[in-house]
């Protein structure tokens, strides 16, 4: 089939071929960088957080009329009370384990700092430092989170120290995660080695490496040290204290609901509200509500994208239809074959959809790289862009069928017929 009658036919209609063009254009370029933002949220939502979520929850909490964490004497106290607090949850019936904790994966609030492997090295010295969260804790978080230890050792009772939240402090050993010790020492041998906490020049020892377990943030900038986490085996004191409890199989819901009145037996000064008492689950599920969201409004955009193009592609065929009725007609009574005619429409479709797609291509690296500028977002991969392509030309090709079919059907006849 020669495309010079064909280009010669649409060039009688231009402005309709450019709209749909750029129609098909403007919805590859959206779709195509839609989709990706869809992966990424997925990605982020599906991703493992190295805990054993199920059977976890976590107690956050505040006193009234708490001693300062400022001086020793208030900073004792608040020890003994924390302690308290950790001993009354760890009698209750369905506990299994129960750890003090700043924080845990998804939850939003984190400490945040840089590793190296030289003293006196600012955050700013760049390839001297490791992006890292803290979680501050003691020797039963591995079996209250359910992290698996990898090399090295947990902490021991003897190990743990205690103090205020704002007292200056260098801690002898830590705990890393897999992904962090490989970027401190990549040969693999991490354990053993020393390591130097925000620039300090006092040395603290890795003794374990854990498989896994996720900062606290889940924001974009946190992508390059999603995993780069470490355990500091320090009860930080304050006026608020946070518990990470983890129950016997079964026992959780009941045990949620446990925690709250054995607290205020323990000591009534303090506030613990709804949100106070949390599963692990519903902090997951808040910690990507936007995610969820975002993705599914983007979704209905493919779809209304989608659905519009294919309708305009349906009604300006039926319209080119409409007005060639005689001429089809005329190729018809000259020997032209219902599959002739249908495939002249599809043919004539791609040529269109062809060009919007090229178009497309462009307009869909330049919405990414002004999202990337603006908003942060990773390069659009190259695959999303054919595959964007691809479904845009079968989508055109799904939209004419039906027009298409109905213009083969016109009868020879129809060339006798006055205008």
């Amino acid at each position: 089939m020669k495309l010079h009658p064909m280009i010669a036919a649409l060039r009688k209609h231009k402005a309709g071929v450019v709209l749909i063009a750029l129609q098909i254009a403007l919805t590859l370029a959206i779709v195509c960088n839609a989709i990706f933002i869809i992966g990424q949220r997925v990605d982020r939502v599906n991703r493992l957080t190295g805990l054993d979520e199920s059977n976890l929850f976590l107690v956050s909490q505040q006193w009234v009329g708490a001693p300062s964490a400022d001086t020793p004497d208030g900073v004792a106290k608040l020890d003994a009370m924390q302690k308290e607090d950790l001993a009354a949850l760890r009698n209750l019936p369905g506990v299994a384990s129960v750890t003090p904790i700043n924080s845990i994966p998804l939850l939003n609030s984190s400490w945040n700092g840089a590793l190296s492997t030289k003293p006196n090295t600012q955050f700013s010295d760049k390839g001297q430092n490791v992006r890292t969260s803290y979680y501050f804790t003691d020797e039963n978080a591995l079996s209250t989170l359910g992290l698996r230890l990898v090399a090295g050792r947990n902490f021991t009772a003897a190990d743990i120290q205690n103090h205020g939240v704002r007292d200056q402090f260098t801690n002898a050993i830590v705990i890393v995660t897999k992904a962090l010790a490989d970027k401190l020492y990549p040969k693999g041998d991490a354990v053993g080695k020393v390591i130097y906490v925000d620039g300090s020049s006092s040395p603290s020892t890795i003794v374990g490496v854990v498989e896994r377990l996720q900062v606290p943030g889940t924001g974009t900038w946190t992508n390059s040290f999603v995993w780069n986490t470490t355990l500091i085996p320090v009860r930080l004191d304050a006026n608020f204290a946070r518990y990470a409890v983890r129950t016997k199989p079964g026992q959780l819901e009941a045990t949620m609901r446990a925690a709250t009145p054995t607290l205020y037996q323990v000591n009534p000064l303090r506030v613990l509200d709804d949100d106070s008492v949390r599963s692990f689950g519903d902090i997951r599920t808040k910690a990507y509500r936007a995610d969820v969201g975002m993705a599914i409004l983007m979704g209905v955009i493919c779809l209304v994208l989608l659905s519009v193009t294919a309708a305009g592609i349906v009604g300006l065929t039926s319209f080119w239809v409409g007005q060639r009725h005689r001429q089809i007609g005329v190729r018809r009574a000259l020997g032209a074959r219902k599959v002739d005619i249908l495939h002249y429409f599809q043919l004539e479709n791609l040529l269109i959809a062809g060009c919007g797609a090229l178009i497309g291509i462009g307009m869909a690296v330049g919405l990414n790289l002004a999202l990337m500028r603006y908003y942060e977002m990773d390069r659009l991969p190259m695959l999303y862009t054919v595959v964007g392509v691809v479904a845009v030309l079968v989508l055109g090709q799904c939209a004419v069928f039906v027009p298409a079919r109905r213009a083969s059907n016109v009868p020879p006849v129809t060339a006798t017929r006055a205008a």
